[in-house]
């Protein structure tokens, strides 16, 4: 259908009201702006939606969320009568229209015959992944765009295992999406009619009271807050979103005294107001935070992005000035910790295991195999993580005891399988607290971690190809990349290069082609004879691709020239496009 009959076939729809069909009508006297809205439906992708809001086929609206959970719930109730009446769990984040579409799917579930359990107001996302397991749910909803600009929504489906849905079944539902109409082909329910007729069923306290039991479950070190308590000062923000709750109970669990919240960002906001951008990725995001830090002379600085499934760190340097730990870095001194946590206790599993994906740094792997641990790679995202996890301990191969992305995602313990800011932000804190017993900071326990396995440091550069135009591109770059190998990275000649797409690895100096254990992701990989990695992957989320640099020096000059340098060559790729 073209992007024209997509709009008229809207404008002319019953289902629209005055309102919405006087902002189509304005639509007309602005052609590329129609085009963009009605060219193709909203792409549903394994992670499942994400856009600007507005009307539209490629945009997030009620009607396109409604459809997307029309054609989930026929994907759901294709695996059986009993597997639809486990029901499913809905949640939702701080965004504007949030709450708004997560009624609807729940009243379009319900009009599907499939039971709903639907969050009474926001949570983190980690907590709809404990409530999918812990109510043996065969599926889940989740209204969140993360850290995404305050324009945008998402839509992330996960299945029973409490992890985002695997590929097979997010080519099912955007199947089903391709064969049903957006508005004739939708069941739904008023939404006061199902909660009264006990078709959806609010969640609440209880539920809380459930995972933060297993969250607090992960705590070990509060002898060594104790130590410090007096004067260990921390500030946190939530970006004004969800984890304004329960970030700070699990802190004071802890034992944490001097805890500052950032007062403008515990205030619940999906503009986000304050904030250029509400990924906590971003130093300048911090600003705020770093303001209040100063004046309380914090120690730490700890924030969570909207819907609390990620969480960045920030230090008193020795300048006074505050310094961000990378992912890779906060990841690295996190799994060492836990080791170490689990050797002092005599906890640590014979079988141990960490996880991490393709793009992360090997400092976490030299870490691992250094305390006794093993370590696998897995694509990018923990629904690759949580399969992998659920794998090895089916089989009795491995008992995973941490995994983790360099995007600031971790995962921890068995009840969650999906990254969790809420189990994170307890345990950083918690290490901040025991260096902190030993006149350390975690600059220092980094710097020791360096000293014992290499400098590593890392750089993500992101070749923005935004619009309809960006998608050519970025097919062709990685095309362009496969048709002409790369045989040398900035003056450094490239000993293997790695295909996931076809599951390949090649030795350039010999052409020997062996196969690899991962297979059927859209990335290359380069291993350079000075150490680096290089690797090119399209973002699943953003109209971008994405460059890893991940290098490692004799000293921290050494990795950070490596670092800068091909950083600069990454920039450069673009010029392949024709």
């Amino acid at each position: 259908m073209s992007y024209q009959a997509h709009y008229d076939r809207w404008l002319h729809s019953s289902a629209l009201s005055p309102a919405e069909r006087q902002e189509l009508e304005a639509l007309a006297a602005d052609p590329s702006g129609l085009e963009d809205r009605f060219l193709g439906l909203l792409e549903f992708g394994t992670a499942g939606l994400r856009g600007v809001m507005g009307l539209g086929v490629n945009r997030m609206n009620v009607y396109v969320i409604r459809h997307a959970t029309q054609a989930f719930a026929q994907v759901i109730q294709k695996e059986g009568p009993a597997a639809a009446a486990q029901g499913i769990a809905i949640c939702y984040d701080c965004r504007v229209h949030s709450q708004e579409f997560a009624r609807e799917a729940a009243c379009v579930m319900a009009a599907n015959g499939i039971p709903v359990r639907l969050f009474s107001s926001m949570r983190p996302t980690p907590e709809l992944s404990f409530a999918v397991r812990e109510y043996g749910c065969i599926a889940g909803i989740n209204v969140t765009a993360s850290h995404n600009p305050p324009e945008y929504n998402g839509y992330k489906v996960y299945w029973s295992d409490g992890a985002q849905l695997p590929p097979q079944h997010a080519a099912a539902v955007a199947a089903e999406m391709e064969q049903l109409d957006v508005f004739d082909g939708v069941k739904t329910l008023p939404y006061e009619q199902a909660l009264d007729q006990g078709l959806i069923t609010l969640m609440g306290q209880e539920t809380d009271q459930r995972f933060l039991q297993h969250v607090l479950s992960q705590m070990h070190g509060q002898d060594s807050m104790a130590q410090v308590a007096d004067r260990f000062t921390m500030v946190y923000t939530p970006f004004h979103g969800t984890g304004y709750q329960q970030i700070p109970y699990v802190l004071e669990q802890l034992g944490v005294k001097r805890l500052h919240c950032v007062p403008e960002q515990m205030v619940i906001d999906g503009t986000f107001p304050t904030v250029k951008s509400p990924n906590p990725e971003t130093p300048e995001s911090f600003a705020l935070a770093e303001k209040l830090a100063k004046e309380v002379d914090a120690d730490f600085i700890l924030g969570s992005d909207p819907d609390a499934d990620r969480v960045a760190i920030q230090v008193k340097g020795p300048d006074g000035g505050y310094v961000q730990i990378s992912g890779n870095q906060t990841g690295a001194l996190l799994l060492d910790y836990i080791i170490q946590v689990h050797q002092r206790l005599g906890t640590l599993p014979k079988d141990a295991v960490a996880l991490k994906s393709i793009v992360t740094t090997d400092l976490s792997r030299k870490i691992a195999e250094a305390g006794g641990v093993r370590s696998y790679d897995t694509f990018t995202g923990f629904k690759f993580m949580a399969q992998k996890k659920n794998e090895l301990e089916a089989k009795g191969e491995g008992h995973v005891i941490f995994s983790y992305e360099e995007s600031i995602g971790y995962m921890i313990g068995d009840y969650v399988r999906d990254k969790d800011a809420v189990t994170a932000a307890l345990l950083l804190t918690e290490m901040a607290g025991y260096y902190a017993a030993q006149g350390m900071t975690l600059l220092d326990a980094l710097e020791v971690l360096f000293q014992k396995h290499g400098y590593h440091g890392e750089e993500t550069v992101n070749l923005m190809m935004p619009g309809l135009e960006g998608i050519a591109h970025r097919k062709a770059l990685m095309a362009s990349l496969r048709a002409e190998p790369l045989v040398e990275v900035a003056g450094t000649p490239v000993l293997r290069r790695l295909d996931y797409q076809d599951g390949t690895e090649v030795e350039v100096s010999s052409g020997a082609v062996t196969s690899l254990a991962l297979v059927g992701s859209d990335v290359l990989k380069y291993h350079l004879a000075d150490g680096t990695t290089f690797v090119v992957r399209p973002s699943g989320t953003e109209p971008k691709i994405k460059v890893y640099v991940l290098a490692v020096g004799k000293d921290q000059a050494d990795c950070q020239e490596k670092v800068s340098r091909y950083a600069a060559w990454a920039q450069e790729l673009k010029k392949r496009l024709p």
